[in-house]
This record gives C-alpha cells, sequence and structure tokens, in this order.
C-alpha cells in the first residue's frame, strides 16, 4: 500500500555556521522551532500519527506541535530517525575537514564511512526499515519530523527501493530548507532485507 509522508525538518541550531553537526545532540533556536511548528500545523491532516528523531532539536519541535495541535497522535521517538553519524569530523567545520577524507567517501560513496561511524548505504537501510515497519502498520499517513539527510534518505528509498546508492551523483538533491514541510509518497516495497546497527 502507499504511504503518505509529512517530512517536517527542523529549525536552525544554535551552533556556529559552517559546523558537521550531524548525530551531535544541539538545540534549535526556539523561535525558529515555533515558526516550523506553527507552518507544519497549518498543512497537516487530523490525527495523524507523529513520529520524530530523538535528538533535541527534533524532539522540540515534535513537542511544540503537539501542543498547536493535540489532535495528532502523541510523538513517537524514534531513533532510525536520527541524521546521519559523521564520527570524528562531528563538531569541526567543514572547511577544516581534509579533502582527503571527502575524497575517500567521494570514492566509495555508498559504503564508506566518512568519519568512522555510518556510510550513506547504513542511514538509506535504517530509514528503509523505518518506512516498512509502518507499511506493516496499516497507516496511510504519517507526519515525521527529522533532519535533511534522513529526508534525503526516504526520497531515495522512494524512488530506488532496495537498489544499493554507488555514486553521490544518486544521492537526492532537492532543498531541503530548515524548518519547511515536505509530502512524500512511497508505494509498497516490497523489501525484506535485515536491518542492523552499525557496529561501532
Amino acid at each position: 500500500m502507499s504511504l503518505q509522508l509529512w517530512l517536517i525538518r527542523h529549525a536552525r541550531v544554535l551552533a556556529p555556521e559552517g559546523i558537521c553537526y550531524g548525530a551531535s545532540d544541539l538545540a534549535a533556536d526556539p523561535d525558529g522551532t515555533l515558526s516550523a511548528a506553527q507552518h507544519a500545523a497549518s498543512l497537516l491532516p487530523q490525527g495523524l500519527p507523529l513520529y520524530t528523531s530523538p535528538l533535541q532539536r527534533c524532539s522540540a519541535l515534535a513537542r511544540q506541535l503537539h501542543k498547536l495541535r493535540p489532535d495528532l497522535k502523541a510523538p513517537q521517538s524514534d531513533n532510525r530517525l536520527v541524521e546521519m553519524n559523521f564520527g570524528q569530523w562531528e563538531g569541526y567545520p567543514w572547511k577544516d575537514i581534509p579533502k582527503t577524507a571527502f575524497d575517500t567517501w567521494m570514492a566509495n560513496f555508498g559504503l564508506h564511512r566518512f568519519g568512522g561511524s555510518e556510510s550513506t548505504q547504513e542511514i538509506i537501510a535504517r530509514l528503509r526499515h523505518f518506512v516498512q515497519e509502518l507499511q506493516q502498520t496499516g497507516i496511510g499517513q504519517a507526519a515525521v519530523i527529522c533532519h535533511a539527510g534522513s529526508i534525503r534518505a526516504l526520497h531515495y528509498c522512494a524512488t530506488q527501493g532496495a537498489r544499493p546508492i554507488a555514486h553521490a551523483r544518486e544521492w537526492p538533491s532537492m532543498p531541503v530548507a530548515l524548518g519547511s514541510c515536505l509530502q512524500l509518497s512511497i508505494d509498497s516495497l516490497n523489501i525484506h532485507d535485515r536491518y542492523a546497527q552499525p557496529s561501532s
């Protein structure tokens, strides 16, 4: 069955511009969070289940949105929705990360763990597993508060299914603005691959 997702990205984080913050648990700007919640509240259908990344920049938005829209189900935190983990590069300015690190990643975009913690294929696998689980519940729609990388991984799942990603040019490049609310339809994936947590 088709699944309609309402994908909501968190507001601007309270960190210097140009910082690599992937899986780092940074707070978001309170005014931006309220604005994002108001925007999503004006768009979402009644009574949707609400899922959120556990990182505080998303969970704070989920709480604010639920306060504005109590008809939505209580937010459910799901670790599979977190942003990609950039490992040793978390907290570094992007400009200070060695070019060789990027070159190595681009040479093996799907499987290389940029920063040593998680590969692009692993983030796709965990988001695909999230979608499969939602489809198995039989719900038709859900609201999901997460991150740009998570949203792009979901778009990859919607268009490519189980096909492994090999090149950076295959990664969805559509804009995902801070505080935005995007719609995504995903047909039945019919995939039964095993999901596993990335090894540490």
